[in-house]
């Protein structure tokens, strides 16, 4: 009988003990149920799931294999556990999207690595670690498909621990080549797409009444969207995403949406500057424009979590009371605002490196909401204070109440998520500090 662990090492923001929220309001994460689908019949196993931002993982735990997945911010926690299962002979495999990025920065605290996405190599992986045979790297096969692939092992998510919403995937992947994004340059700009029908059929399964995609821009491929919002529309849900400005543009398929059960979308906005989206290889956006695509999401019934990012090259000290003006003038129904943080192994990264302006490889920083590289058009304190301002103006109350009159959802929604917001932007300097940590042993 093999025994089987997942686990998700913890972060800054969700952690059992010692985060900013006591209990997570994130969405119940998909990777590990989605790994526990893909264990092969054919090996007897026991297995055990811990996600850290919830629960404890035990200093104890008896596994055979445990596998991780890591994202950056989370990759000294990983790195921390690795060793520890490791010294007491527990095989550890890391992946995800850190692991894919700079798979030579995780291969010495793994038996092995997971380089890509897991459908194919992590069955293989336990096939042959079965046999004796574990090789020290998986690489994503080049004709991955999602299509015919088992749905997420649901039942092993912790009742009571997240929000109370269906998760849903039907796409991964983005079309655009945003110099900070970690997505081109951890997977390329192929698409990948479930076969409708298949998204509509674990929907259906799981009586889900509300919905959250966690597609990374579900228009980017505008036939497949069509398709996909003209199935969801007899399912009588209402559900939420992630999309590109460009869907503003497109009347016909911002119906379609909006019909489908949209009530809310994600939508990277980034900078008011249109030379700060011009650098950063996201011209697509047309911050003169941004007025009326927010008019035009508002008018179809759908609200947006708009989001900023602080720090770009042609920002200066006043860029954060001129987005805080736009926001509360556009009404932004939930507004969130990040530091730049150049990724390892994406565009933006290996720009600041060239540059000499990387000040830390310190991960657990590597959050957005930590000074990691040197700003240019401000002090890294001004670039901090800057954006815990901003945020605290954002989520006044005197802001909340007047972006509250062009929102189209419901108040007591609205109302829920602007306090959740604020309560956070009113933690940062509590549970993100970045000064002192510059000077522990990972500074560059």
């Amino acid at each position: 009988m093999l025994r089987i662990s997942l686990l998700s090492p913890k972060g800054p923001l969700y952690r059992h003990r010692g985060g900013i929220f006591r209990k997570s309001l994130r969405y119940p994460p998909l990777t590990l149920p989605t790994l526990a689908a893909l264990i092969p019949e054919d090996i007897e196993h026991e297995l055990t799931l811990y996600d850290e931002g919830v629960e404890e993982i035990p200093h104890d735990l008896d596994a055979d294999i445990i596998g991780m997945t890591v994202i950056t911010g989370t990759a000294r926690r990983a790195y921390e556990l690795a060793s520890a299962f490791r010294a007491r002979g527990i095989t550890v495999v890391l992946g995800g999207p850190h692991v894919t990025l700079v798979p030579d920065d995780a291969a010495p605290h793994a038996d092995a690595i997971v380089v890509g996405y897991a459908e194919d190599t992590w069955p293989q992986l336990l096939r042959d670690f079965v046999a004796g045979r574990l090789q020290a790297r998986y690489e994503q096969a080049p004709d991955l498909s999602l299509a015919n692939r088992p749905p997420a092992r649901r039942d092993l998510i912790p009742s009571g621990r997240h929000v109370k919403t269906g998760v849903f995937e039907a796409t991964r992947g983005c079309n655009h080549r945003c110099d900070f994004c970690v997505v081109p340059f951890a997977w390329g700009r192929k698409p990948y797409q479930k076969p409708v029908a298949d998204v509509i059929d674990e929907i259906r399964s799981t009586g889900a009444r509300r919905a959250i995609f966690i597609d990374l821009n579900l228009v980017a491929d505008k036939a497949y969207a069509a398709e996909l919002f003209t199935a969801l529309a007899p399912l009588g849900i209402k559900w939420g995403g992630l999309a590109t400005s460009l869907l503003a543009r497109d009347e016909e398929l911002l119906d379609l949406c909006a019909r489908s059960g949209c009530i809310a979308l994600l939508v990277g906005f980034e900078s008011i500057s249109g030379a700060a989206l011009k650098d950063m290889s996201k011209s697509f956006n047309s911050p003169e424009l941004y007025a009326e695509w927010i008019r035009r999401f508002h008018d179809h019934g759908i609200a947006i979590n708009g989001t900023f990012v602080f720090g770009l090259d042609s920002d200066t000290p006043d860029v954060f009371e001129k987005t805080a003006e736009f926001v509360i003038d556009t009404r932004i129904d939930l507004p969130r605002f990040a530091i730049l943080t150049p990724f390892p192994g994406t565009g933006l990264y290996q720009r600041l490196a060239r540059e000499g302006r990387i000040l830390t490889r310190n991960w657990e920083l590597y959050d957005g909401q930590h000074v990691v590289f040197q700003p240019r058009g401000m002090s890294m304190r001004e670039l901090e204070l800057g954006n815990q301002e901003t945020w605290r103006r954002v989520y006044s109350y005197r802001s909340i109440a007047k972006r509250m009159l062009a929102t189209p959802i419901a108040k007591t929604l609205y109302l829920g998520a602007n306090f959740g917001y604020r309560y956070y932007g009113r933690r940062l300097d509590r549970f993100y500090t970045c000064d002192w940590r510059m000077l522990q042993p990972e500074a560059a």
